[in-house]
Formats: structure tokens, sequence, C-alpha cells
């Protein structure tokens, strides 16, 4: 059985997250590296926005400081998240370490599986958007806000989409994170946004289904369904001074840096 790394860090602020999400990529080699799974959370809450997205644009930006809510853009695409009361996890790994997965579209398939096995574990019936669209909804449409459509491997229960997971590919590796919500802040997000986006009354979380979790009874449930459906074992090992030190320096020069987080310009 392989064995991966385990980083928990627990809830951090929205630029350490996402500085250190990246510097777990960049300094992972697909050759030579151990592939990891990381679990974390957001405090403060924040709103992340896409690669592509303008930030300017898509949010009340006043109000975001009236009310000192932190706004980082992700280094994945995809639209705007309200991040409060949820589980967020990212994957480090290469095709290889996933059967060689060479698609995105399989690479999701794949490491979405343990998403799969952690709601049924929580007595859920879940499916991929893709193989659940009786209606011919459309999938894949851009939208502002992440909630208000659903991907072809978005996660449904009970026709609701409930999380969201968005991939990066860089060097011959794969960034993939996403979210697990606890309970549904989609409403308070939405307060800071420009324009509706009624799309994102679809979505759910685990309190709107009827489960009632703890943060750290949701990790175990996760992590046993990873190591199952991904035949692997998990392992905790803490980031190492290599990618602590990168990680610092992206979040100093590019992650707390209006001309990243709000125009994406490095």
């Amino acid at each position: 059985m392989f064995t991966w790394r385990l980083i928990d860090t627990g809830p951090l602020e929205g630029p350490a997250n996402m500085a250190l999400d990246e510097a777990l990529l960049n300094c992972f080699d697909k050759d030579r590296s151990q592939p990891l799974l990381r679990l974390y959370g957001w405090d403060p809450p924040a709103l992340s926005v896409g690669r592509f997205q303008d930030a300017a644009a898509a949010l009340k930006l006043d109000l975001c400081r009236e009310e000192e809510v932190p706004v980082v853009r992700r280094m994945t695409g995809g639209g705007i998240i309200y991040h409060a009361q949820e589980l967020t996890y990212s994957i480090v790994c290469a095709p290889g370490h996933i059967g060689g997965a060479a698609g995105v579209k399989d690479g999701f398939r794949r490491l979405c599986a343990f998403l799969m096995g952690t709601y049924q574990k929580l007595g859920l019936e879940a499916s991929f958007a893709a193989d659940l669209n009786p209606d011919g909804e459309r999938l894949g449409a851009r939208t502002t806000f992440c909630f208000a459509g659903k991907e072809e491997f978005d996660i449904v229960v009970r026709g609701r989409k409930i999380g969201g997971n968005a991939q990066r590919r860089v060097n011959g590796a794969i960034l993939q994170h996403g979210s697990i919500p606890l309970v549904s802040r989609v409403q308070h997000g939405l307060r800071y946004l420009k324009e509706p986006a009624p799309g994102a009354a679809g979505a759910v979380s685990l309190a709107e289904l009827g489960i009632a979790v703890e943060a750290s009874q949701l990790k175990r449930t996760l992590v046993e369904s990873f190591q199952e459906r991904l035949g692997v074992s998990l392992r905790p090992h803490p980031p190492t001074e290599a990618e602590l030190g990168a990680a610092a320096l992206l979040e100093t020069r590019k992650y707390r840096n209006a001309n990243w987080n709000l125009e994406g310009r490095t």
C-alpha cells in the first residue's frame, strides 16, 4: 500500500492558505516527491476569487473592507467562494499516483472519489453532476459565484450541489482543492456580490441535509474514505522547512498583495 502525506494545518488566514497550497505544488517533484492530502479551514472567513476573475467588477470591495472580509485570489479557476464553516482539502500528486489518469476529467473523477465515499459514510447518496442530469441542465457554464452553477464533476446530493472542487496542473503535477460545507453560508456570501446569483439557491450544506457533524469527526471520516477509495495509507507529515519557506515568500509577495488578489497581476 502506497503511503501519502497527511497535512492538517487547521484553520489559517486566506493568504496563508493559498500560499501554502501553491508552495506544496511548487515544491513537488513528480518523480521523487510523496503525494499528499492537506486538510484546513479559514479563520477569519474570507472570499476567494477564481484565477481569471475581475474582483472589482464582481465584488462590493467597499463592503468587504468595511466588514473586514479578506479577499484572496486562488491559483485555480472557477467562481467566487465565501469560505466559512467548511472543511477544505487540497491534494498534490502526479497522474501516476492515481492510476495514470491523463486527462483533467479522468483526474477529477478519480480524485473526487473519496468525497463520494465520505458522503456515503455520512448516509447520503451522492453522484457526479455529469452522471445524474435528467433535465439536461447545462453543465460548465461560467458563473460569478461558484455555487451558482454546476461543473461535470461537481458532486450532487438530492439534486443539489454540495461543495466545489478546482484543479491546476503544473510541470506534470496536479493540485486539486475543494470544500465540504458543514453549514451553509451562501446567503451571507452573496451580500458581497455586485450582481445577484440566483442559481446559488441550489447549493446545499451538510446541516441542510440533516447531517450534524463536528469538523474533527468529518476529518476522520474523510481520511478513512480517502484511504479506501485510493487504496493508500495516510501518515501525518507536516510541511517541510522548504515548503514553509516557499509559502512565507508567496504569502508576503503575492497573496497579501492587492495586485494579485484584486487584479491577478504578480
